[in-house]
């Protein structure tokens, strides 16, 4: 079988919007999500990052407090994401399953590059100080990186599998991989994809810090990620989680489902090159969207506009602009290049996840959101990058491309189409 998949729900919670409508408004208008961090232990452990992108909206206006007691921060993101992405896509929400969907053909596709980092360093304290007596009971589930799909199949009701990615900063664009293997082969009708992150912790930031990975612009945390630019010293932390409502378009269309583009190809490879650097010239980025390409039956300049990995660091901006350059030719010039981590921060195994909302909403609603903190673009990387305010995407039809590249050497790629 090869049978299309559409998109017909999303969700997301992010540090510029605790939902889509919120989140694809600051897009477009170009909103820092990063602040100082005010938190103690900033201060207690001297930690030589003190800003972060953290979630806009606490996770208690959408979930009970005994949910969260029993849920590391990633799977209540996870939880906050899906929720709406099912009632965006017209489904009831919670266990009573609703009609148009058969539990045994749905799936949950959801990602992670950390996990439970909080519930598993929180309970290594109270270990350590109280003893094992006092450490909780549903420690083990919570920090599970497997968390968030197990939760959301257990909150919607899925009995087609819950499957879960962790390939770095991949594995939120890699779980719709997995969504468009199980549509297109039959093995199920509806699967919710995305990816949840809750990596806002005092051992991470020291650990990113220590390897010069994240920025360390301090005293403007608003600027702080530019992705492309000449000055960019490092990403900023984020936090938060996006989902993704994918069905066969035979069930979309037989519920009256409103669909937002078509889940039209993905690409997935791995660099076999180093634990943390990419290839320098973009070797297995590129054939990721090759790939992509090849399953859509798209051709590069078919490619309107393309939501890149962009976390600005100073070796990987440039390897993901020669992987384009590679494939894209010179229709590179006209595709609208949007860095949307220079607003929302990098929010790792659940950044693929946001920045495929983004593309589909891209592709729906024909603009490309805009990057921010591009003063003095780099000359190595002469891309055609959406800033000051949004692009226009041409008229007919539409083309996205989501890159995400994690540790590993992990390349993964979405491709969305409009219908």
């Amino acid at each position: 079988m090869n049978r299309t998949a559409v998109i017909t729900g999303l969700g997301a919670t992010t540090p510029i919007g605790g939902d889509v409508p919120t989140l694809w408004q600051n897009a477009l208008a170009g909103t820092a999500g990063a602040r100082p961090l005010e938190q103690e232990w900033v201060a207690e452990y001297e930690l030589p990052v003190t800003f972060a992108a953290q979630v806009s909206t606490p996770v208690s206006e959408t979930l009970s407090k005994v949910e969260m007691k029993r849920m590391d921060p990633s799977t209540q993101f996870g939880m906050v994401a899906a929720r709406e992405a099912w009632a965006d896509a017209g489904l009831a929400v919670g266990t009573d399953q609703d009609s148009s969907v058969d539990p045994d053909r749905f799936a949950v596709s959801f990602g992670t590059g950390i996990g439970g980092v909080w519930t598993l360093l929180d309970g290594w304290d109270t270990l350590r100080n109280k003893g094992p007596r006092r450490v909780l009971p549903m420690t083990v589930p919570m920090l599970m990186p497997n968390g968030p799909a197990a939760a959301i199949s257990l909150a919607l009701g899925a009995r087609a599998g819950a499957r879960t990615m962790v390939s770095a900063c991949a594995s939120g664009t890699e779980s719709l991989d997995i969504g468009l293997e199980l549509i297109r082969s039959g093995k199920a009708d509806v699967v919710v994809c995305g990816g949840a992150e809750a990596a806002i912790h005092p051992l991470p930031i020291a650990a990113f810090a220590s390897m010069q990975a994240l920025s360390r612009r301090n005293d403007e945390p608003e600027r702080a990620s530019r992705p492309y630019d000449k000055d960019r010293d490092g990403f900023v932390l984020g936090e938060g989680a996006g989902a993704l409502v994918i069905e066969s378009e035979e069930h979309a269309k037989a519920r009256g489902a409103r669909i937002y583009a078509e889940l039209a190809g993905t690409g997935v490879t791995s660099d076999s090159y180093h634990i943390t650097a990419p290839e320098a010239e973009g070797l297995g980025a590129s054939r990721a969207l090759t790939l992509a390409l090849e399953s859509a039956g798209a051709a590069p300049t078919d490619v309107s506009h393309v939501n890149a990995h962009a976390t600005s660091t100073p070796v990987g901006d440039r390897p993901e602009y020669l992987a384009m350059r590679s494939v894209f030719g010179g229709h590179l010039d006209e595709v609208a290049v949007s860095a949307t981590k220079s607003q929302t921060g990098h929010l790792l195994g659940a950044s693929g996840a946001i920045e495929s909302v983004l593309s589909v909403l891209a592709v729906y609603h024909g603009r490309a959101p805009v990057t921010i903190n591009l003063e003095n673009q780099d000359p190595e990387i002469p891309l055609n990058v959406v800033t000051g305010q949004p692009r226009e995407l041409p008229q007919g039809a539409r083309v996205a491309v989501n890159n995400s590249f994690g540790f590993g050497g992990h390349n993964a790629v979405s491709l969305f189409r409009s219908v």
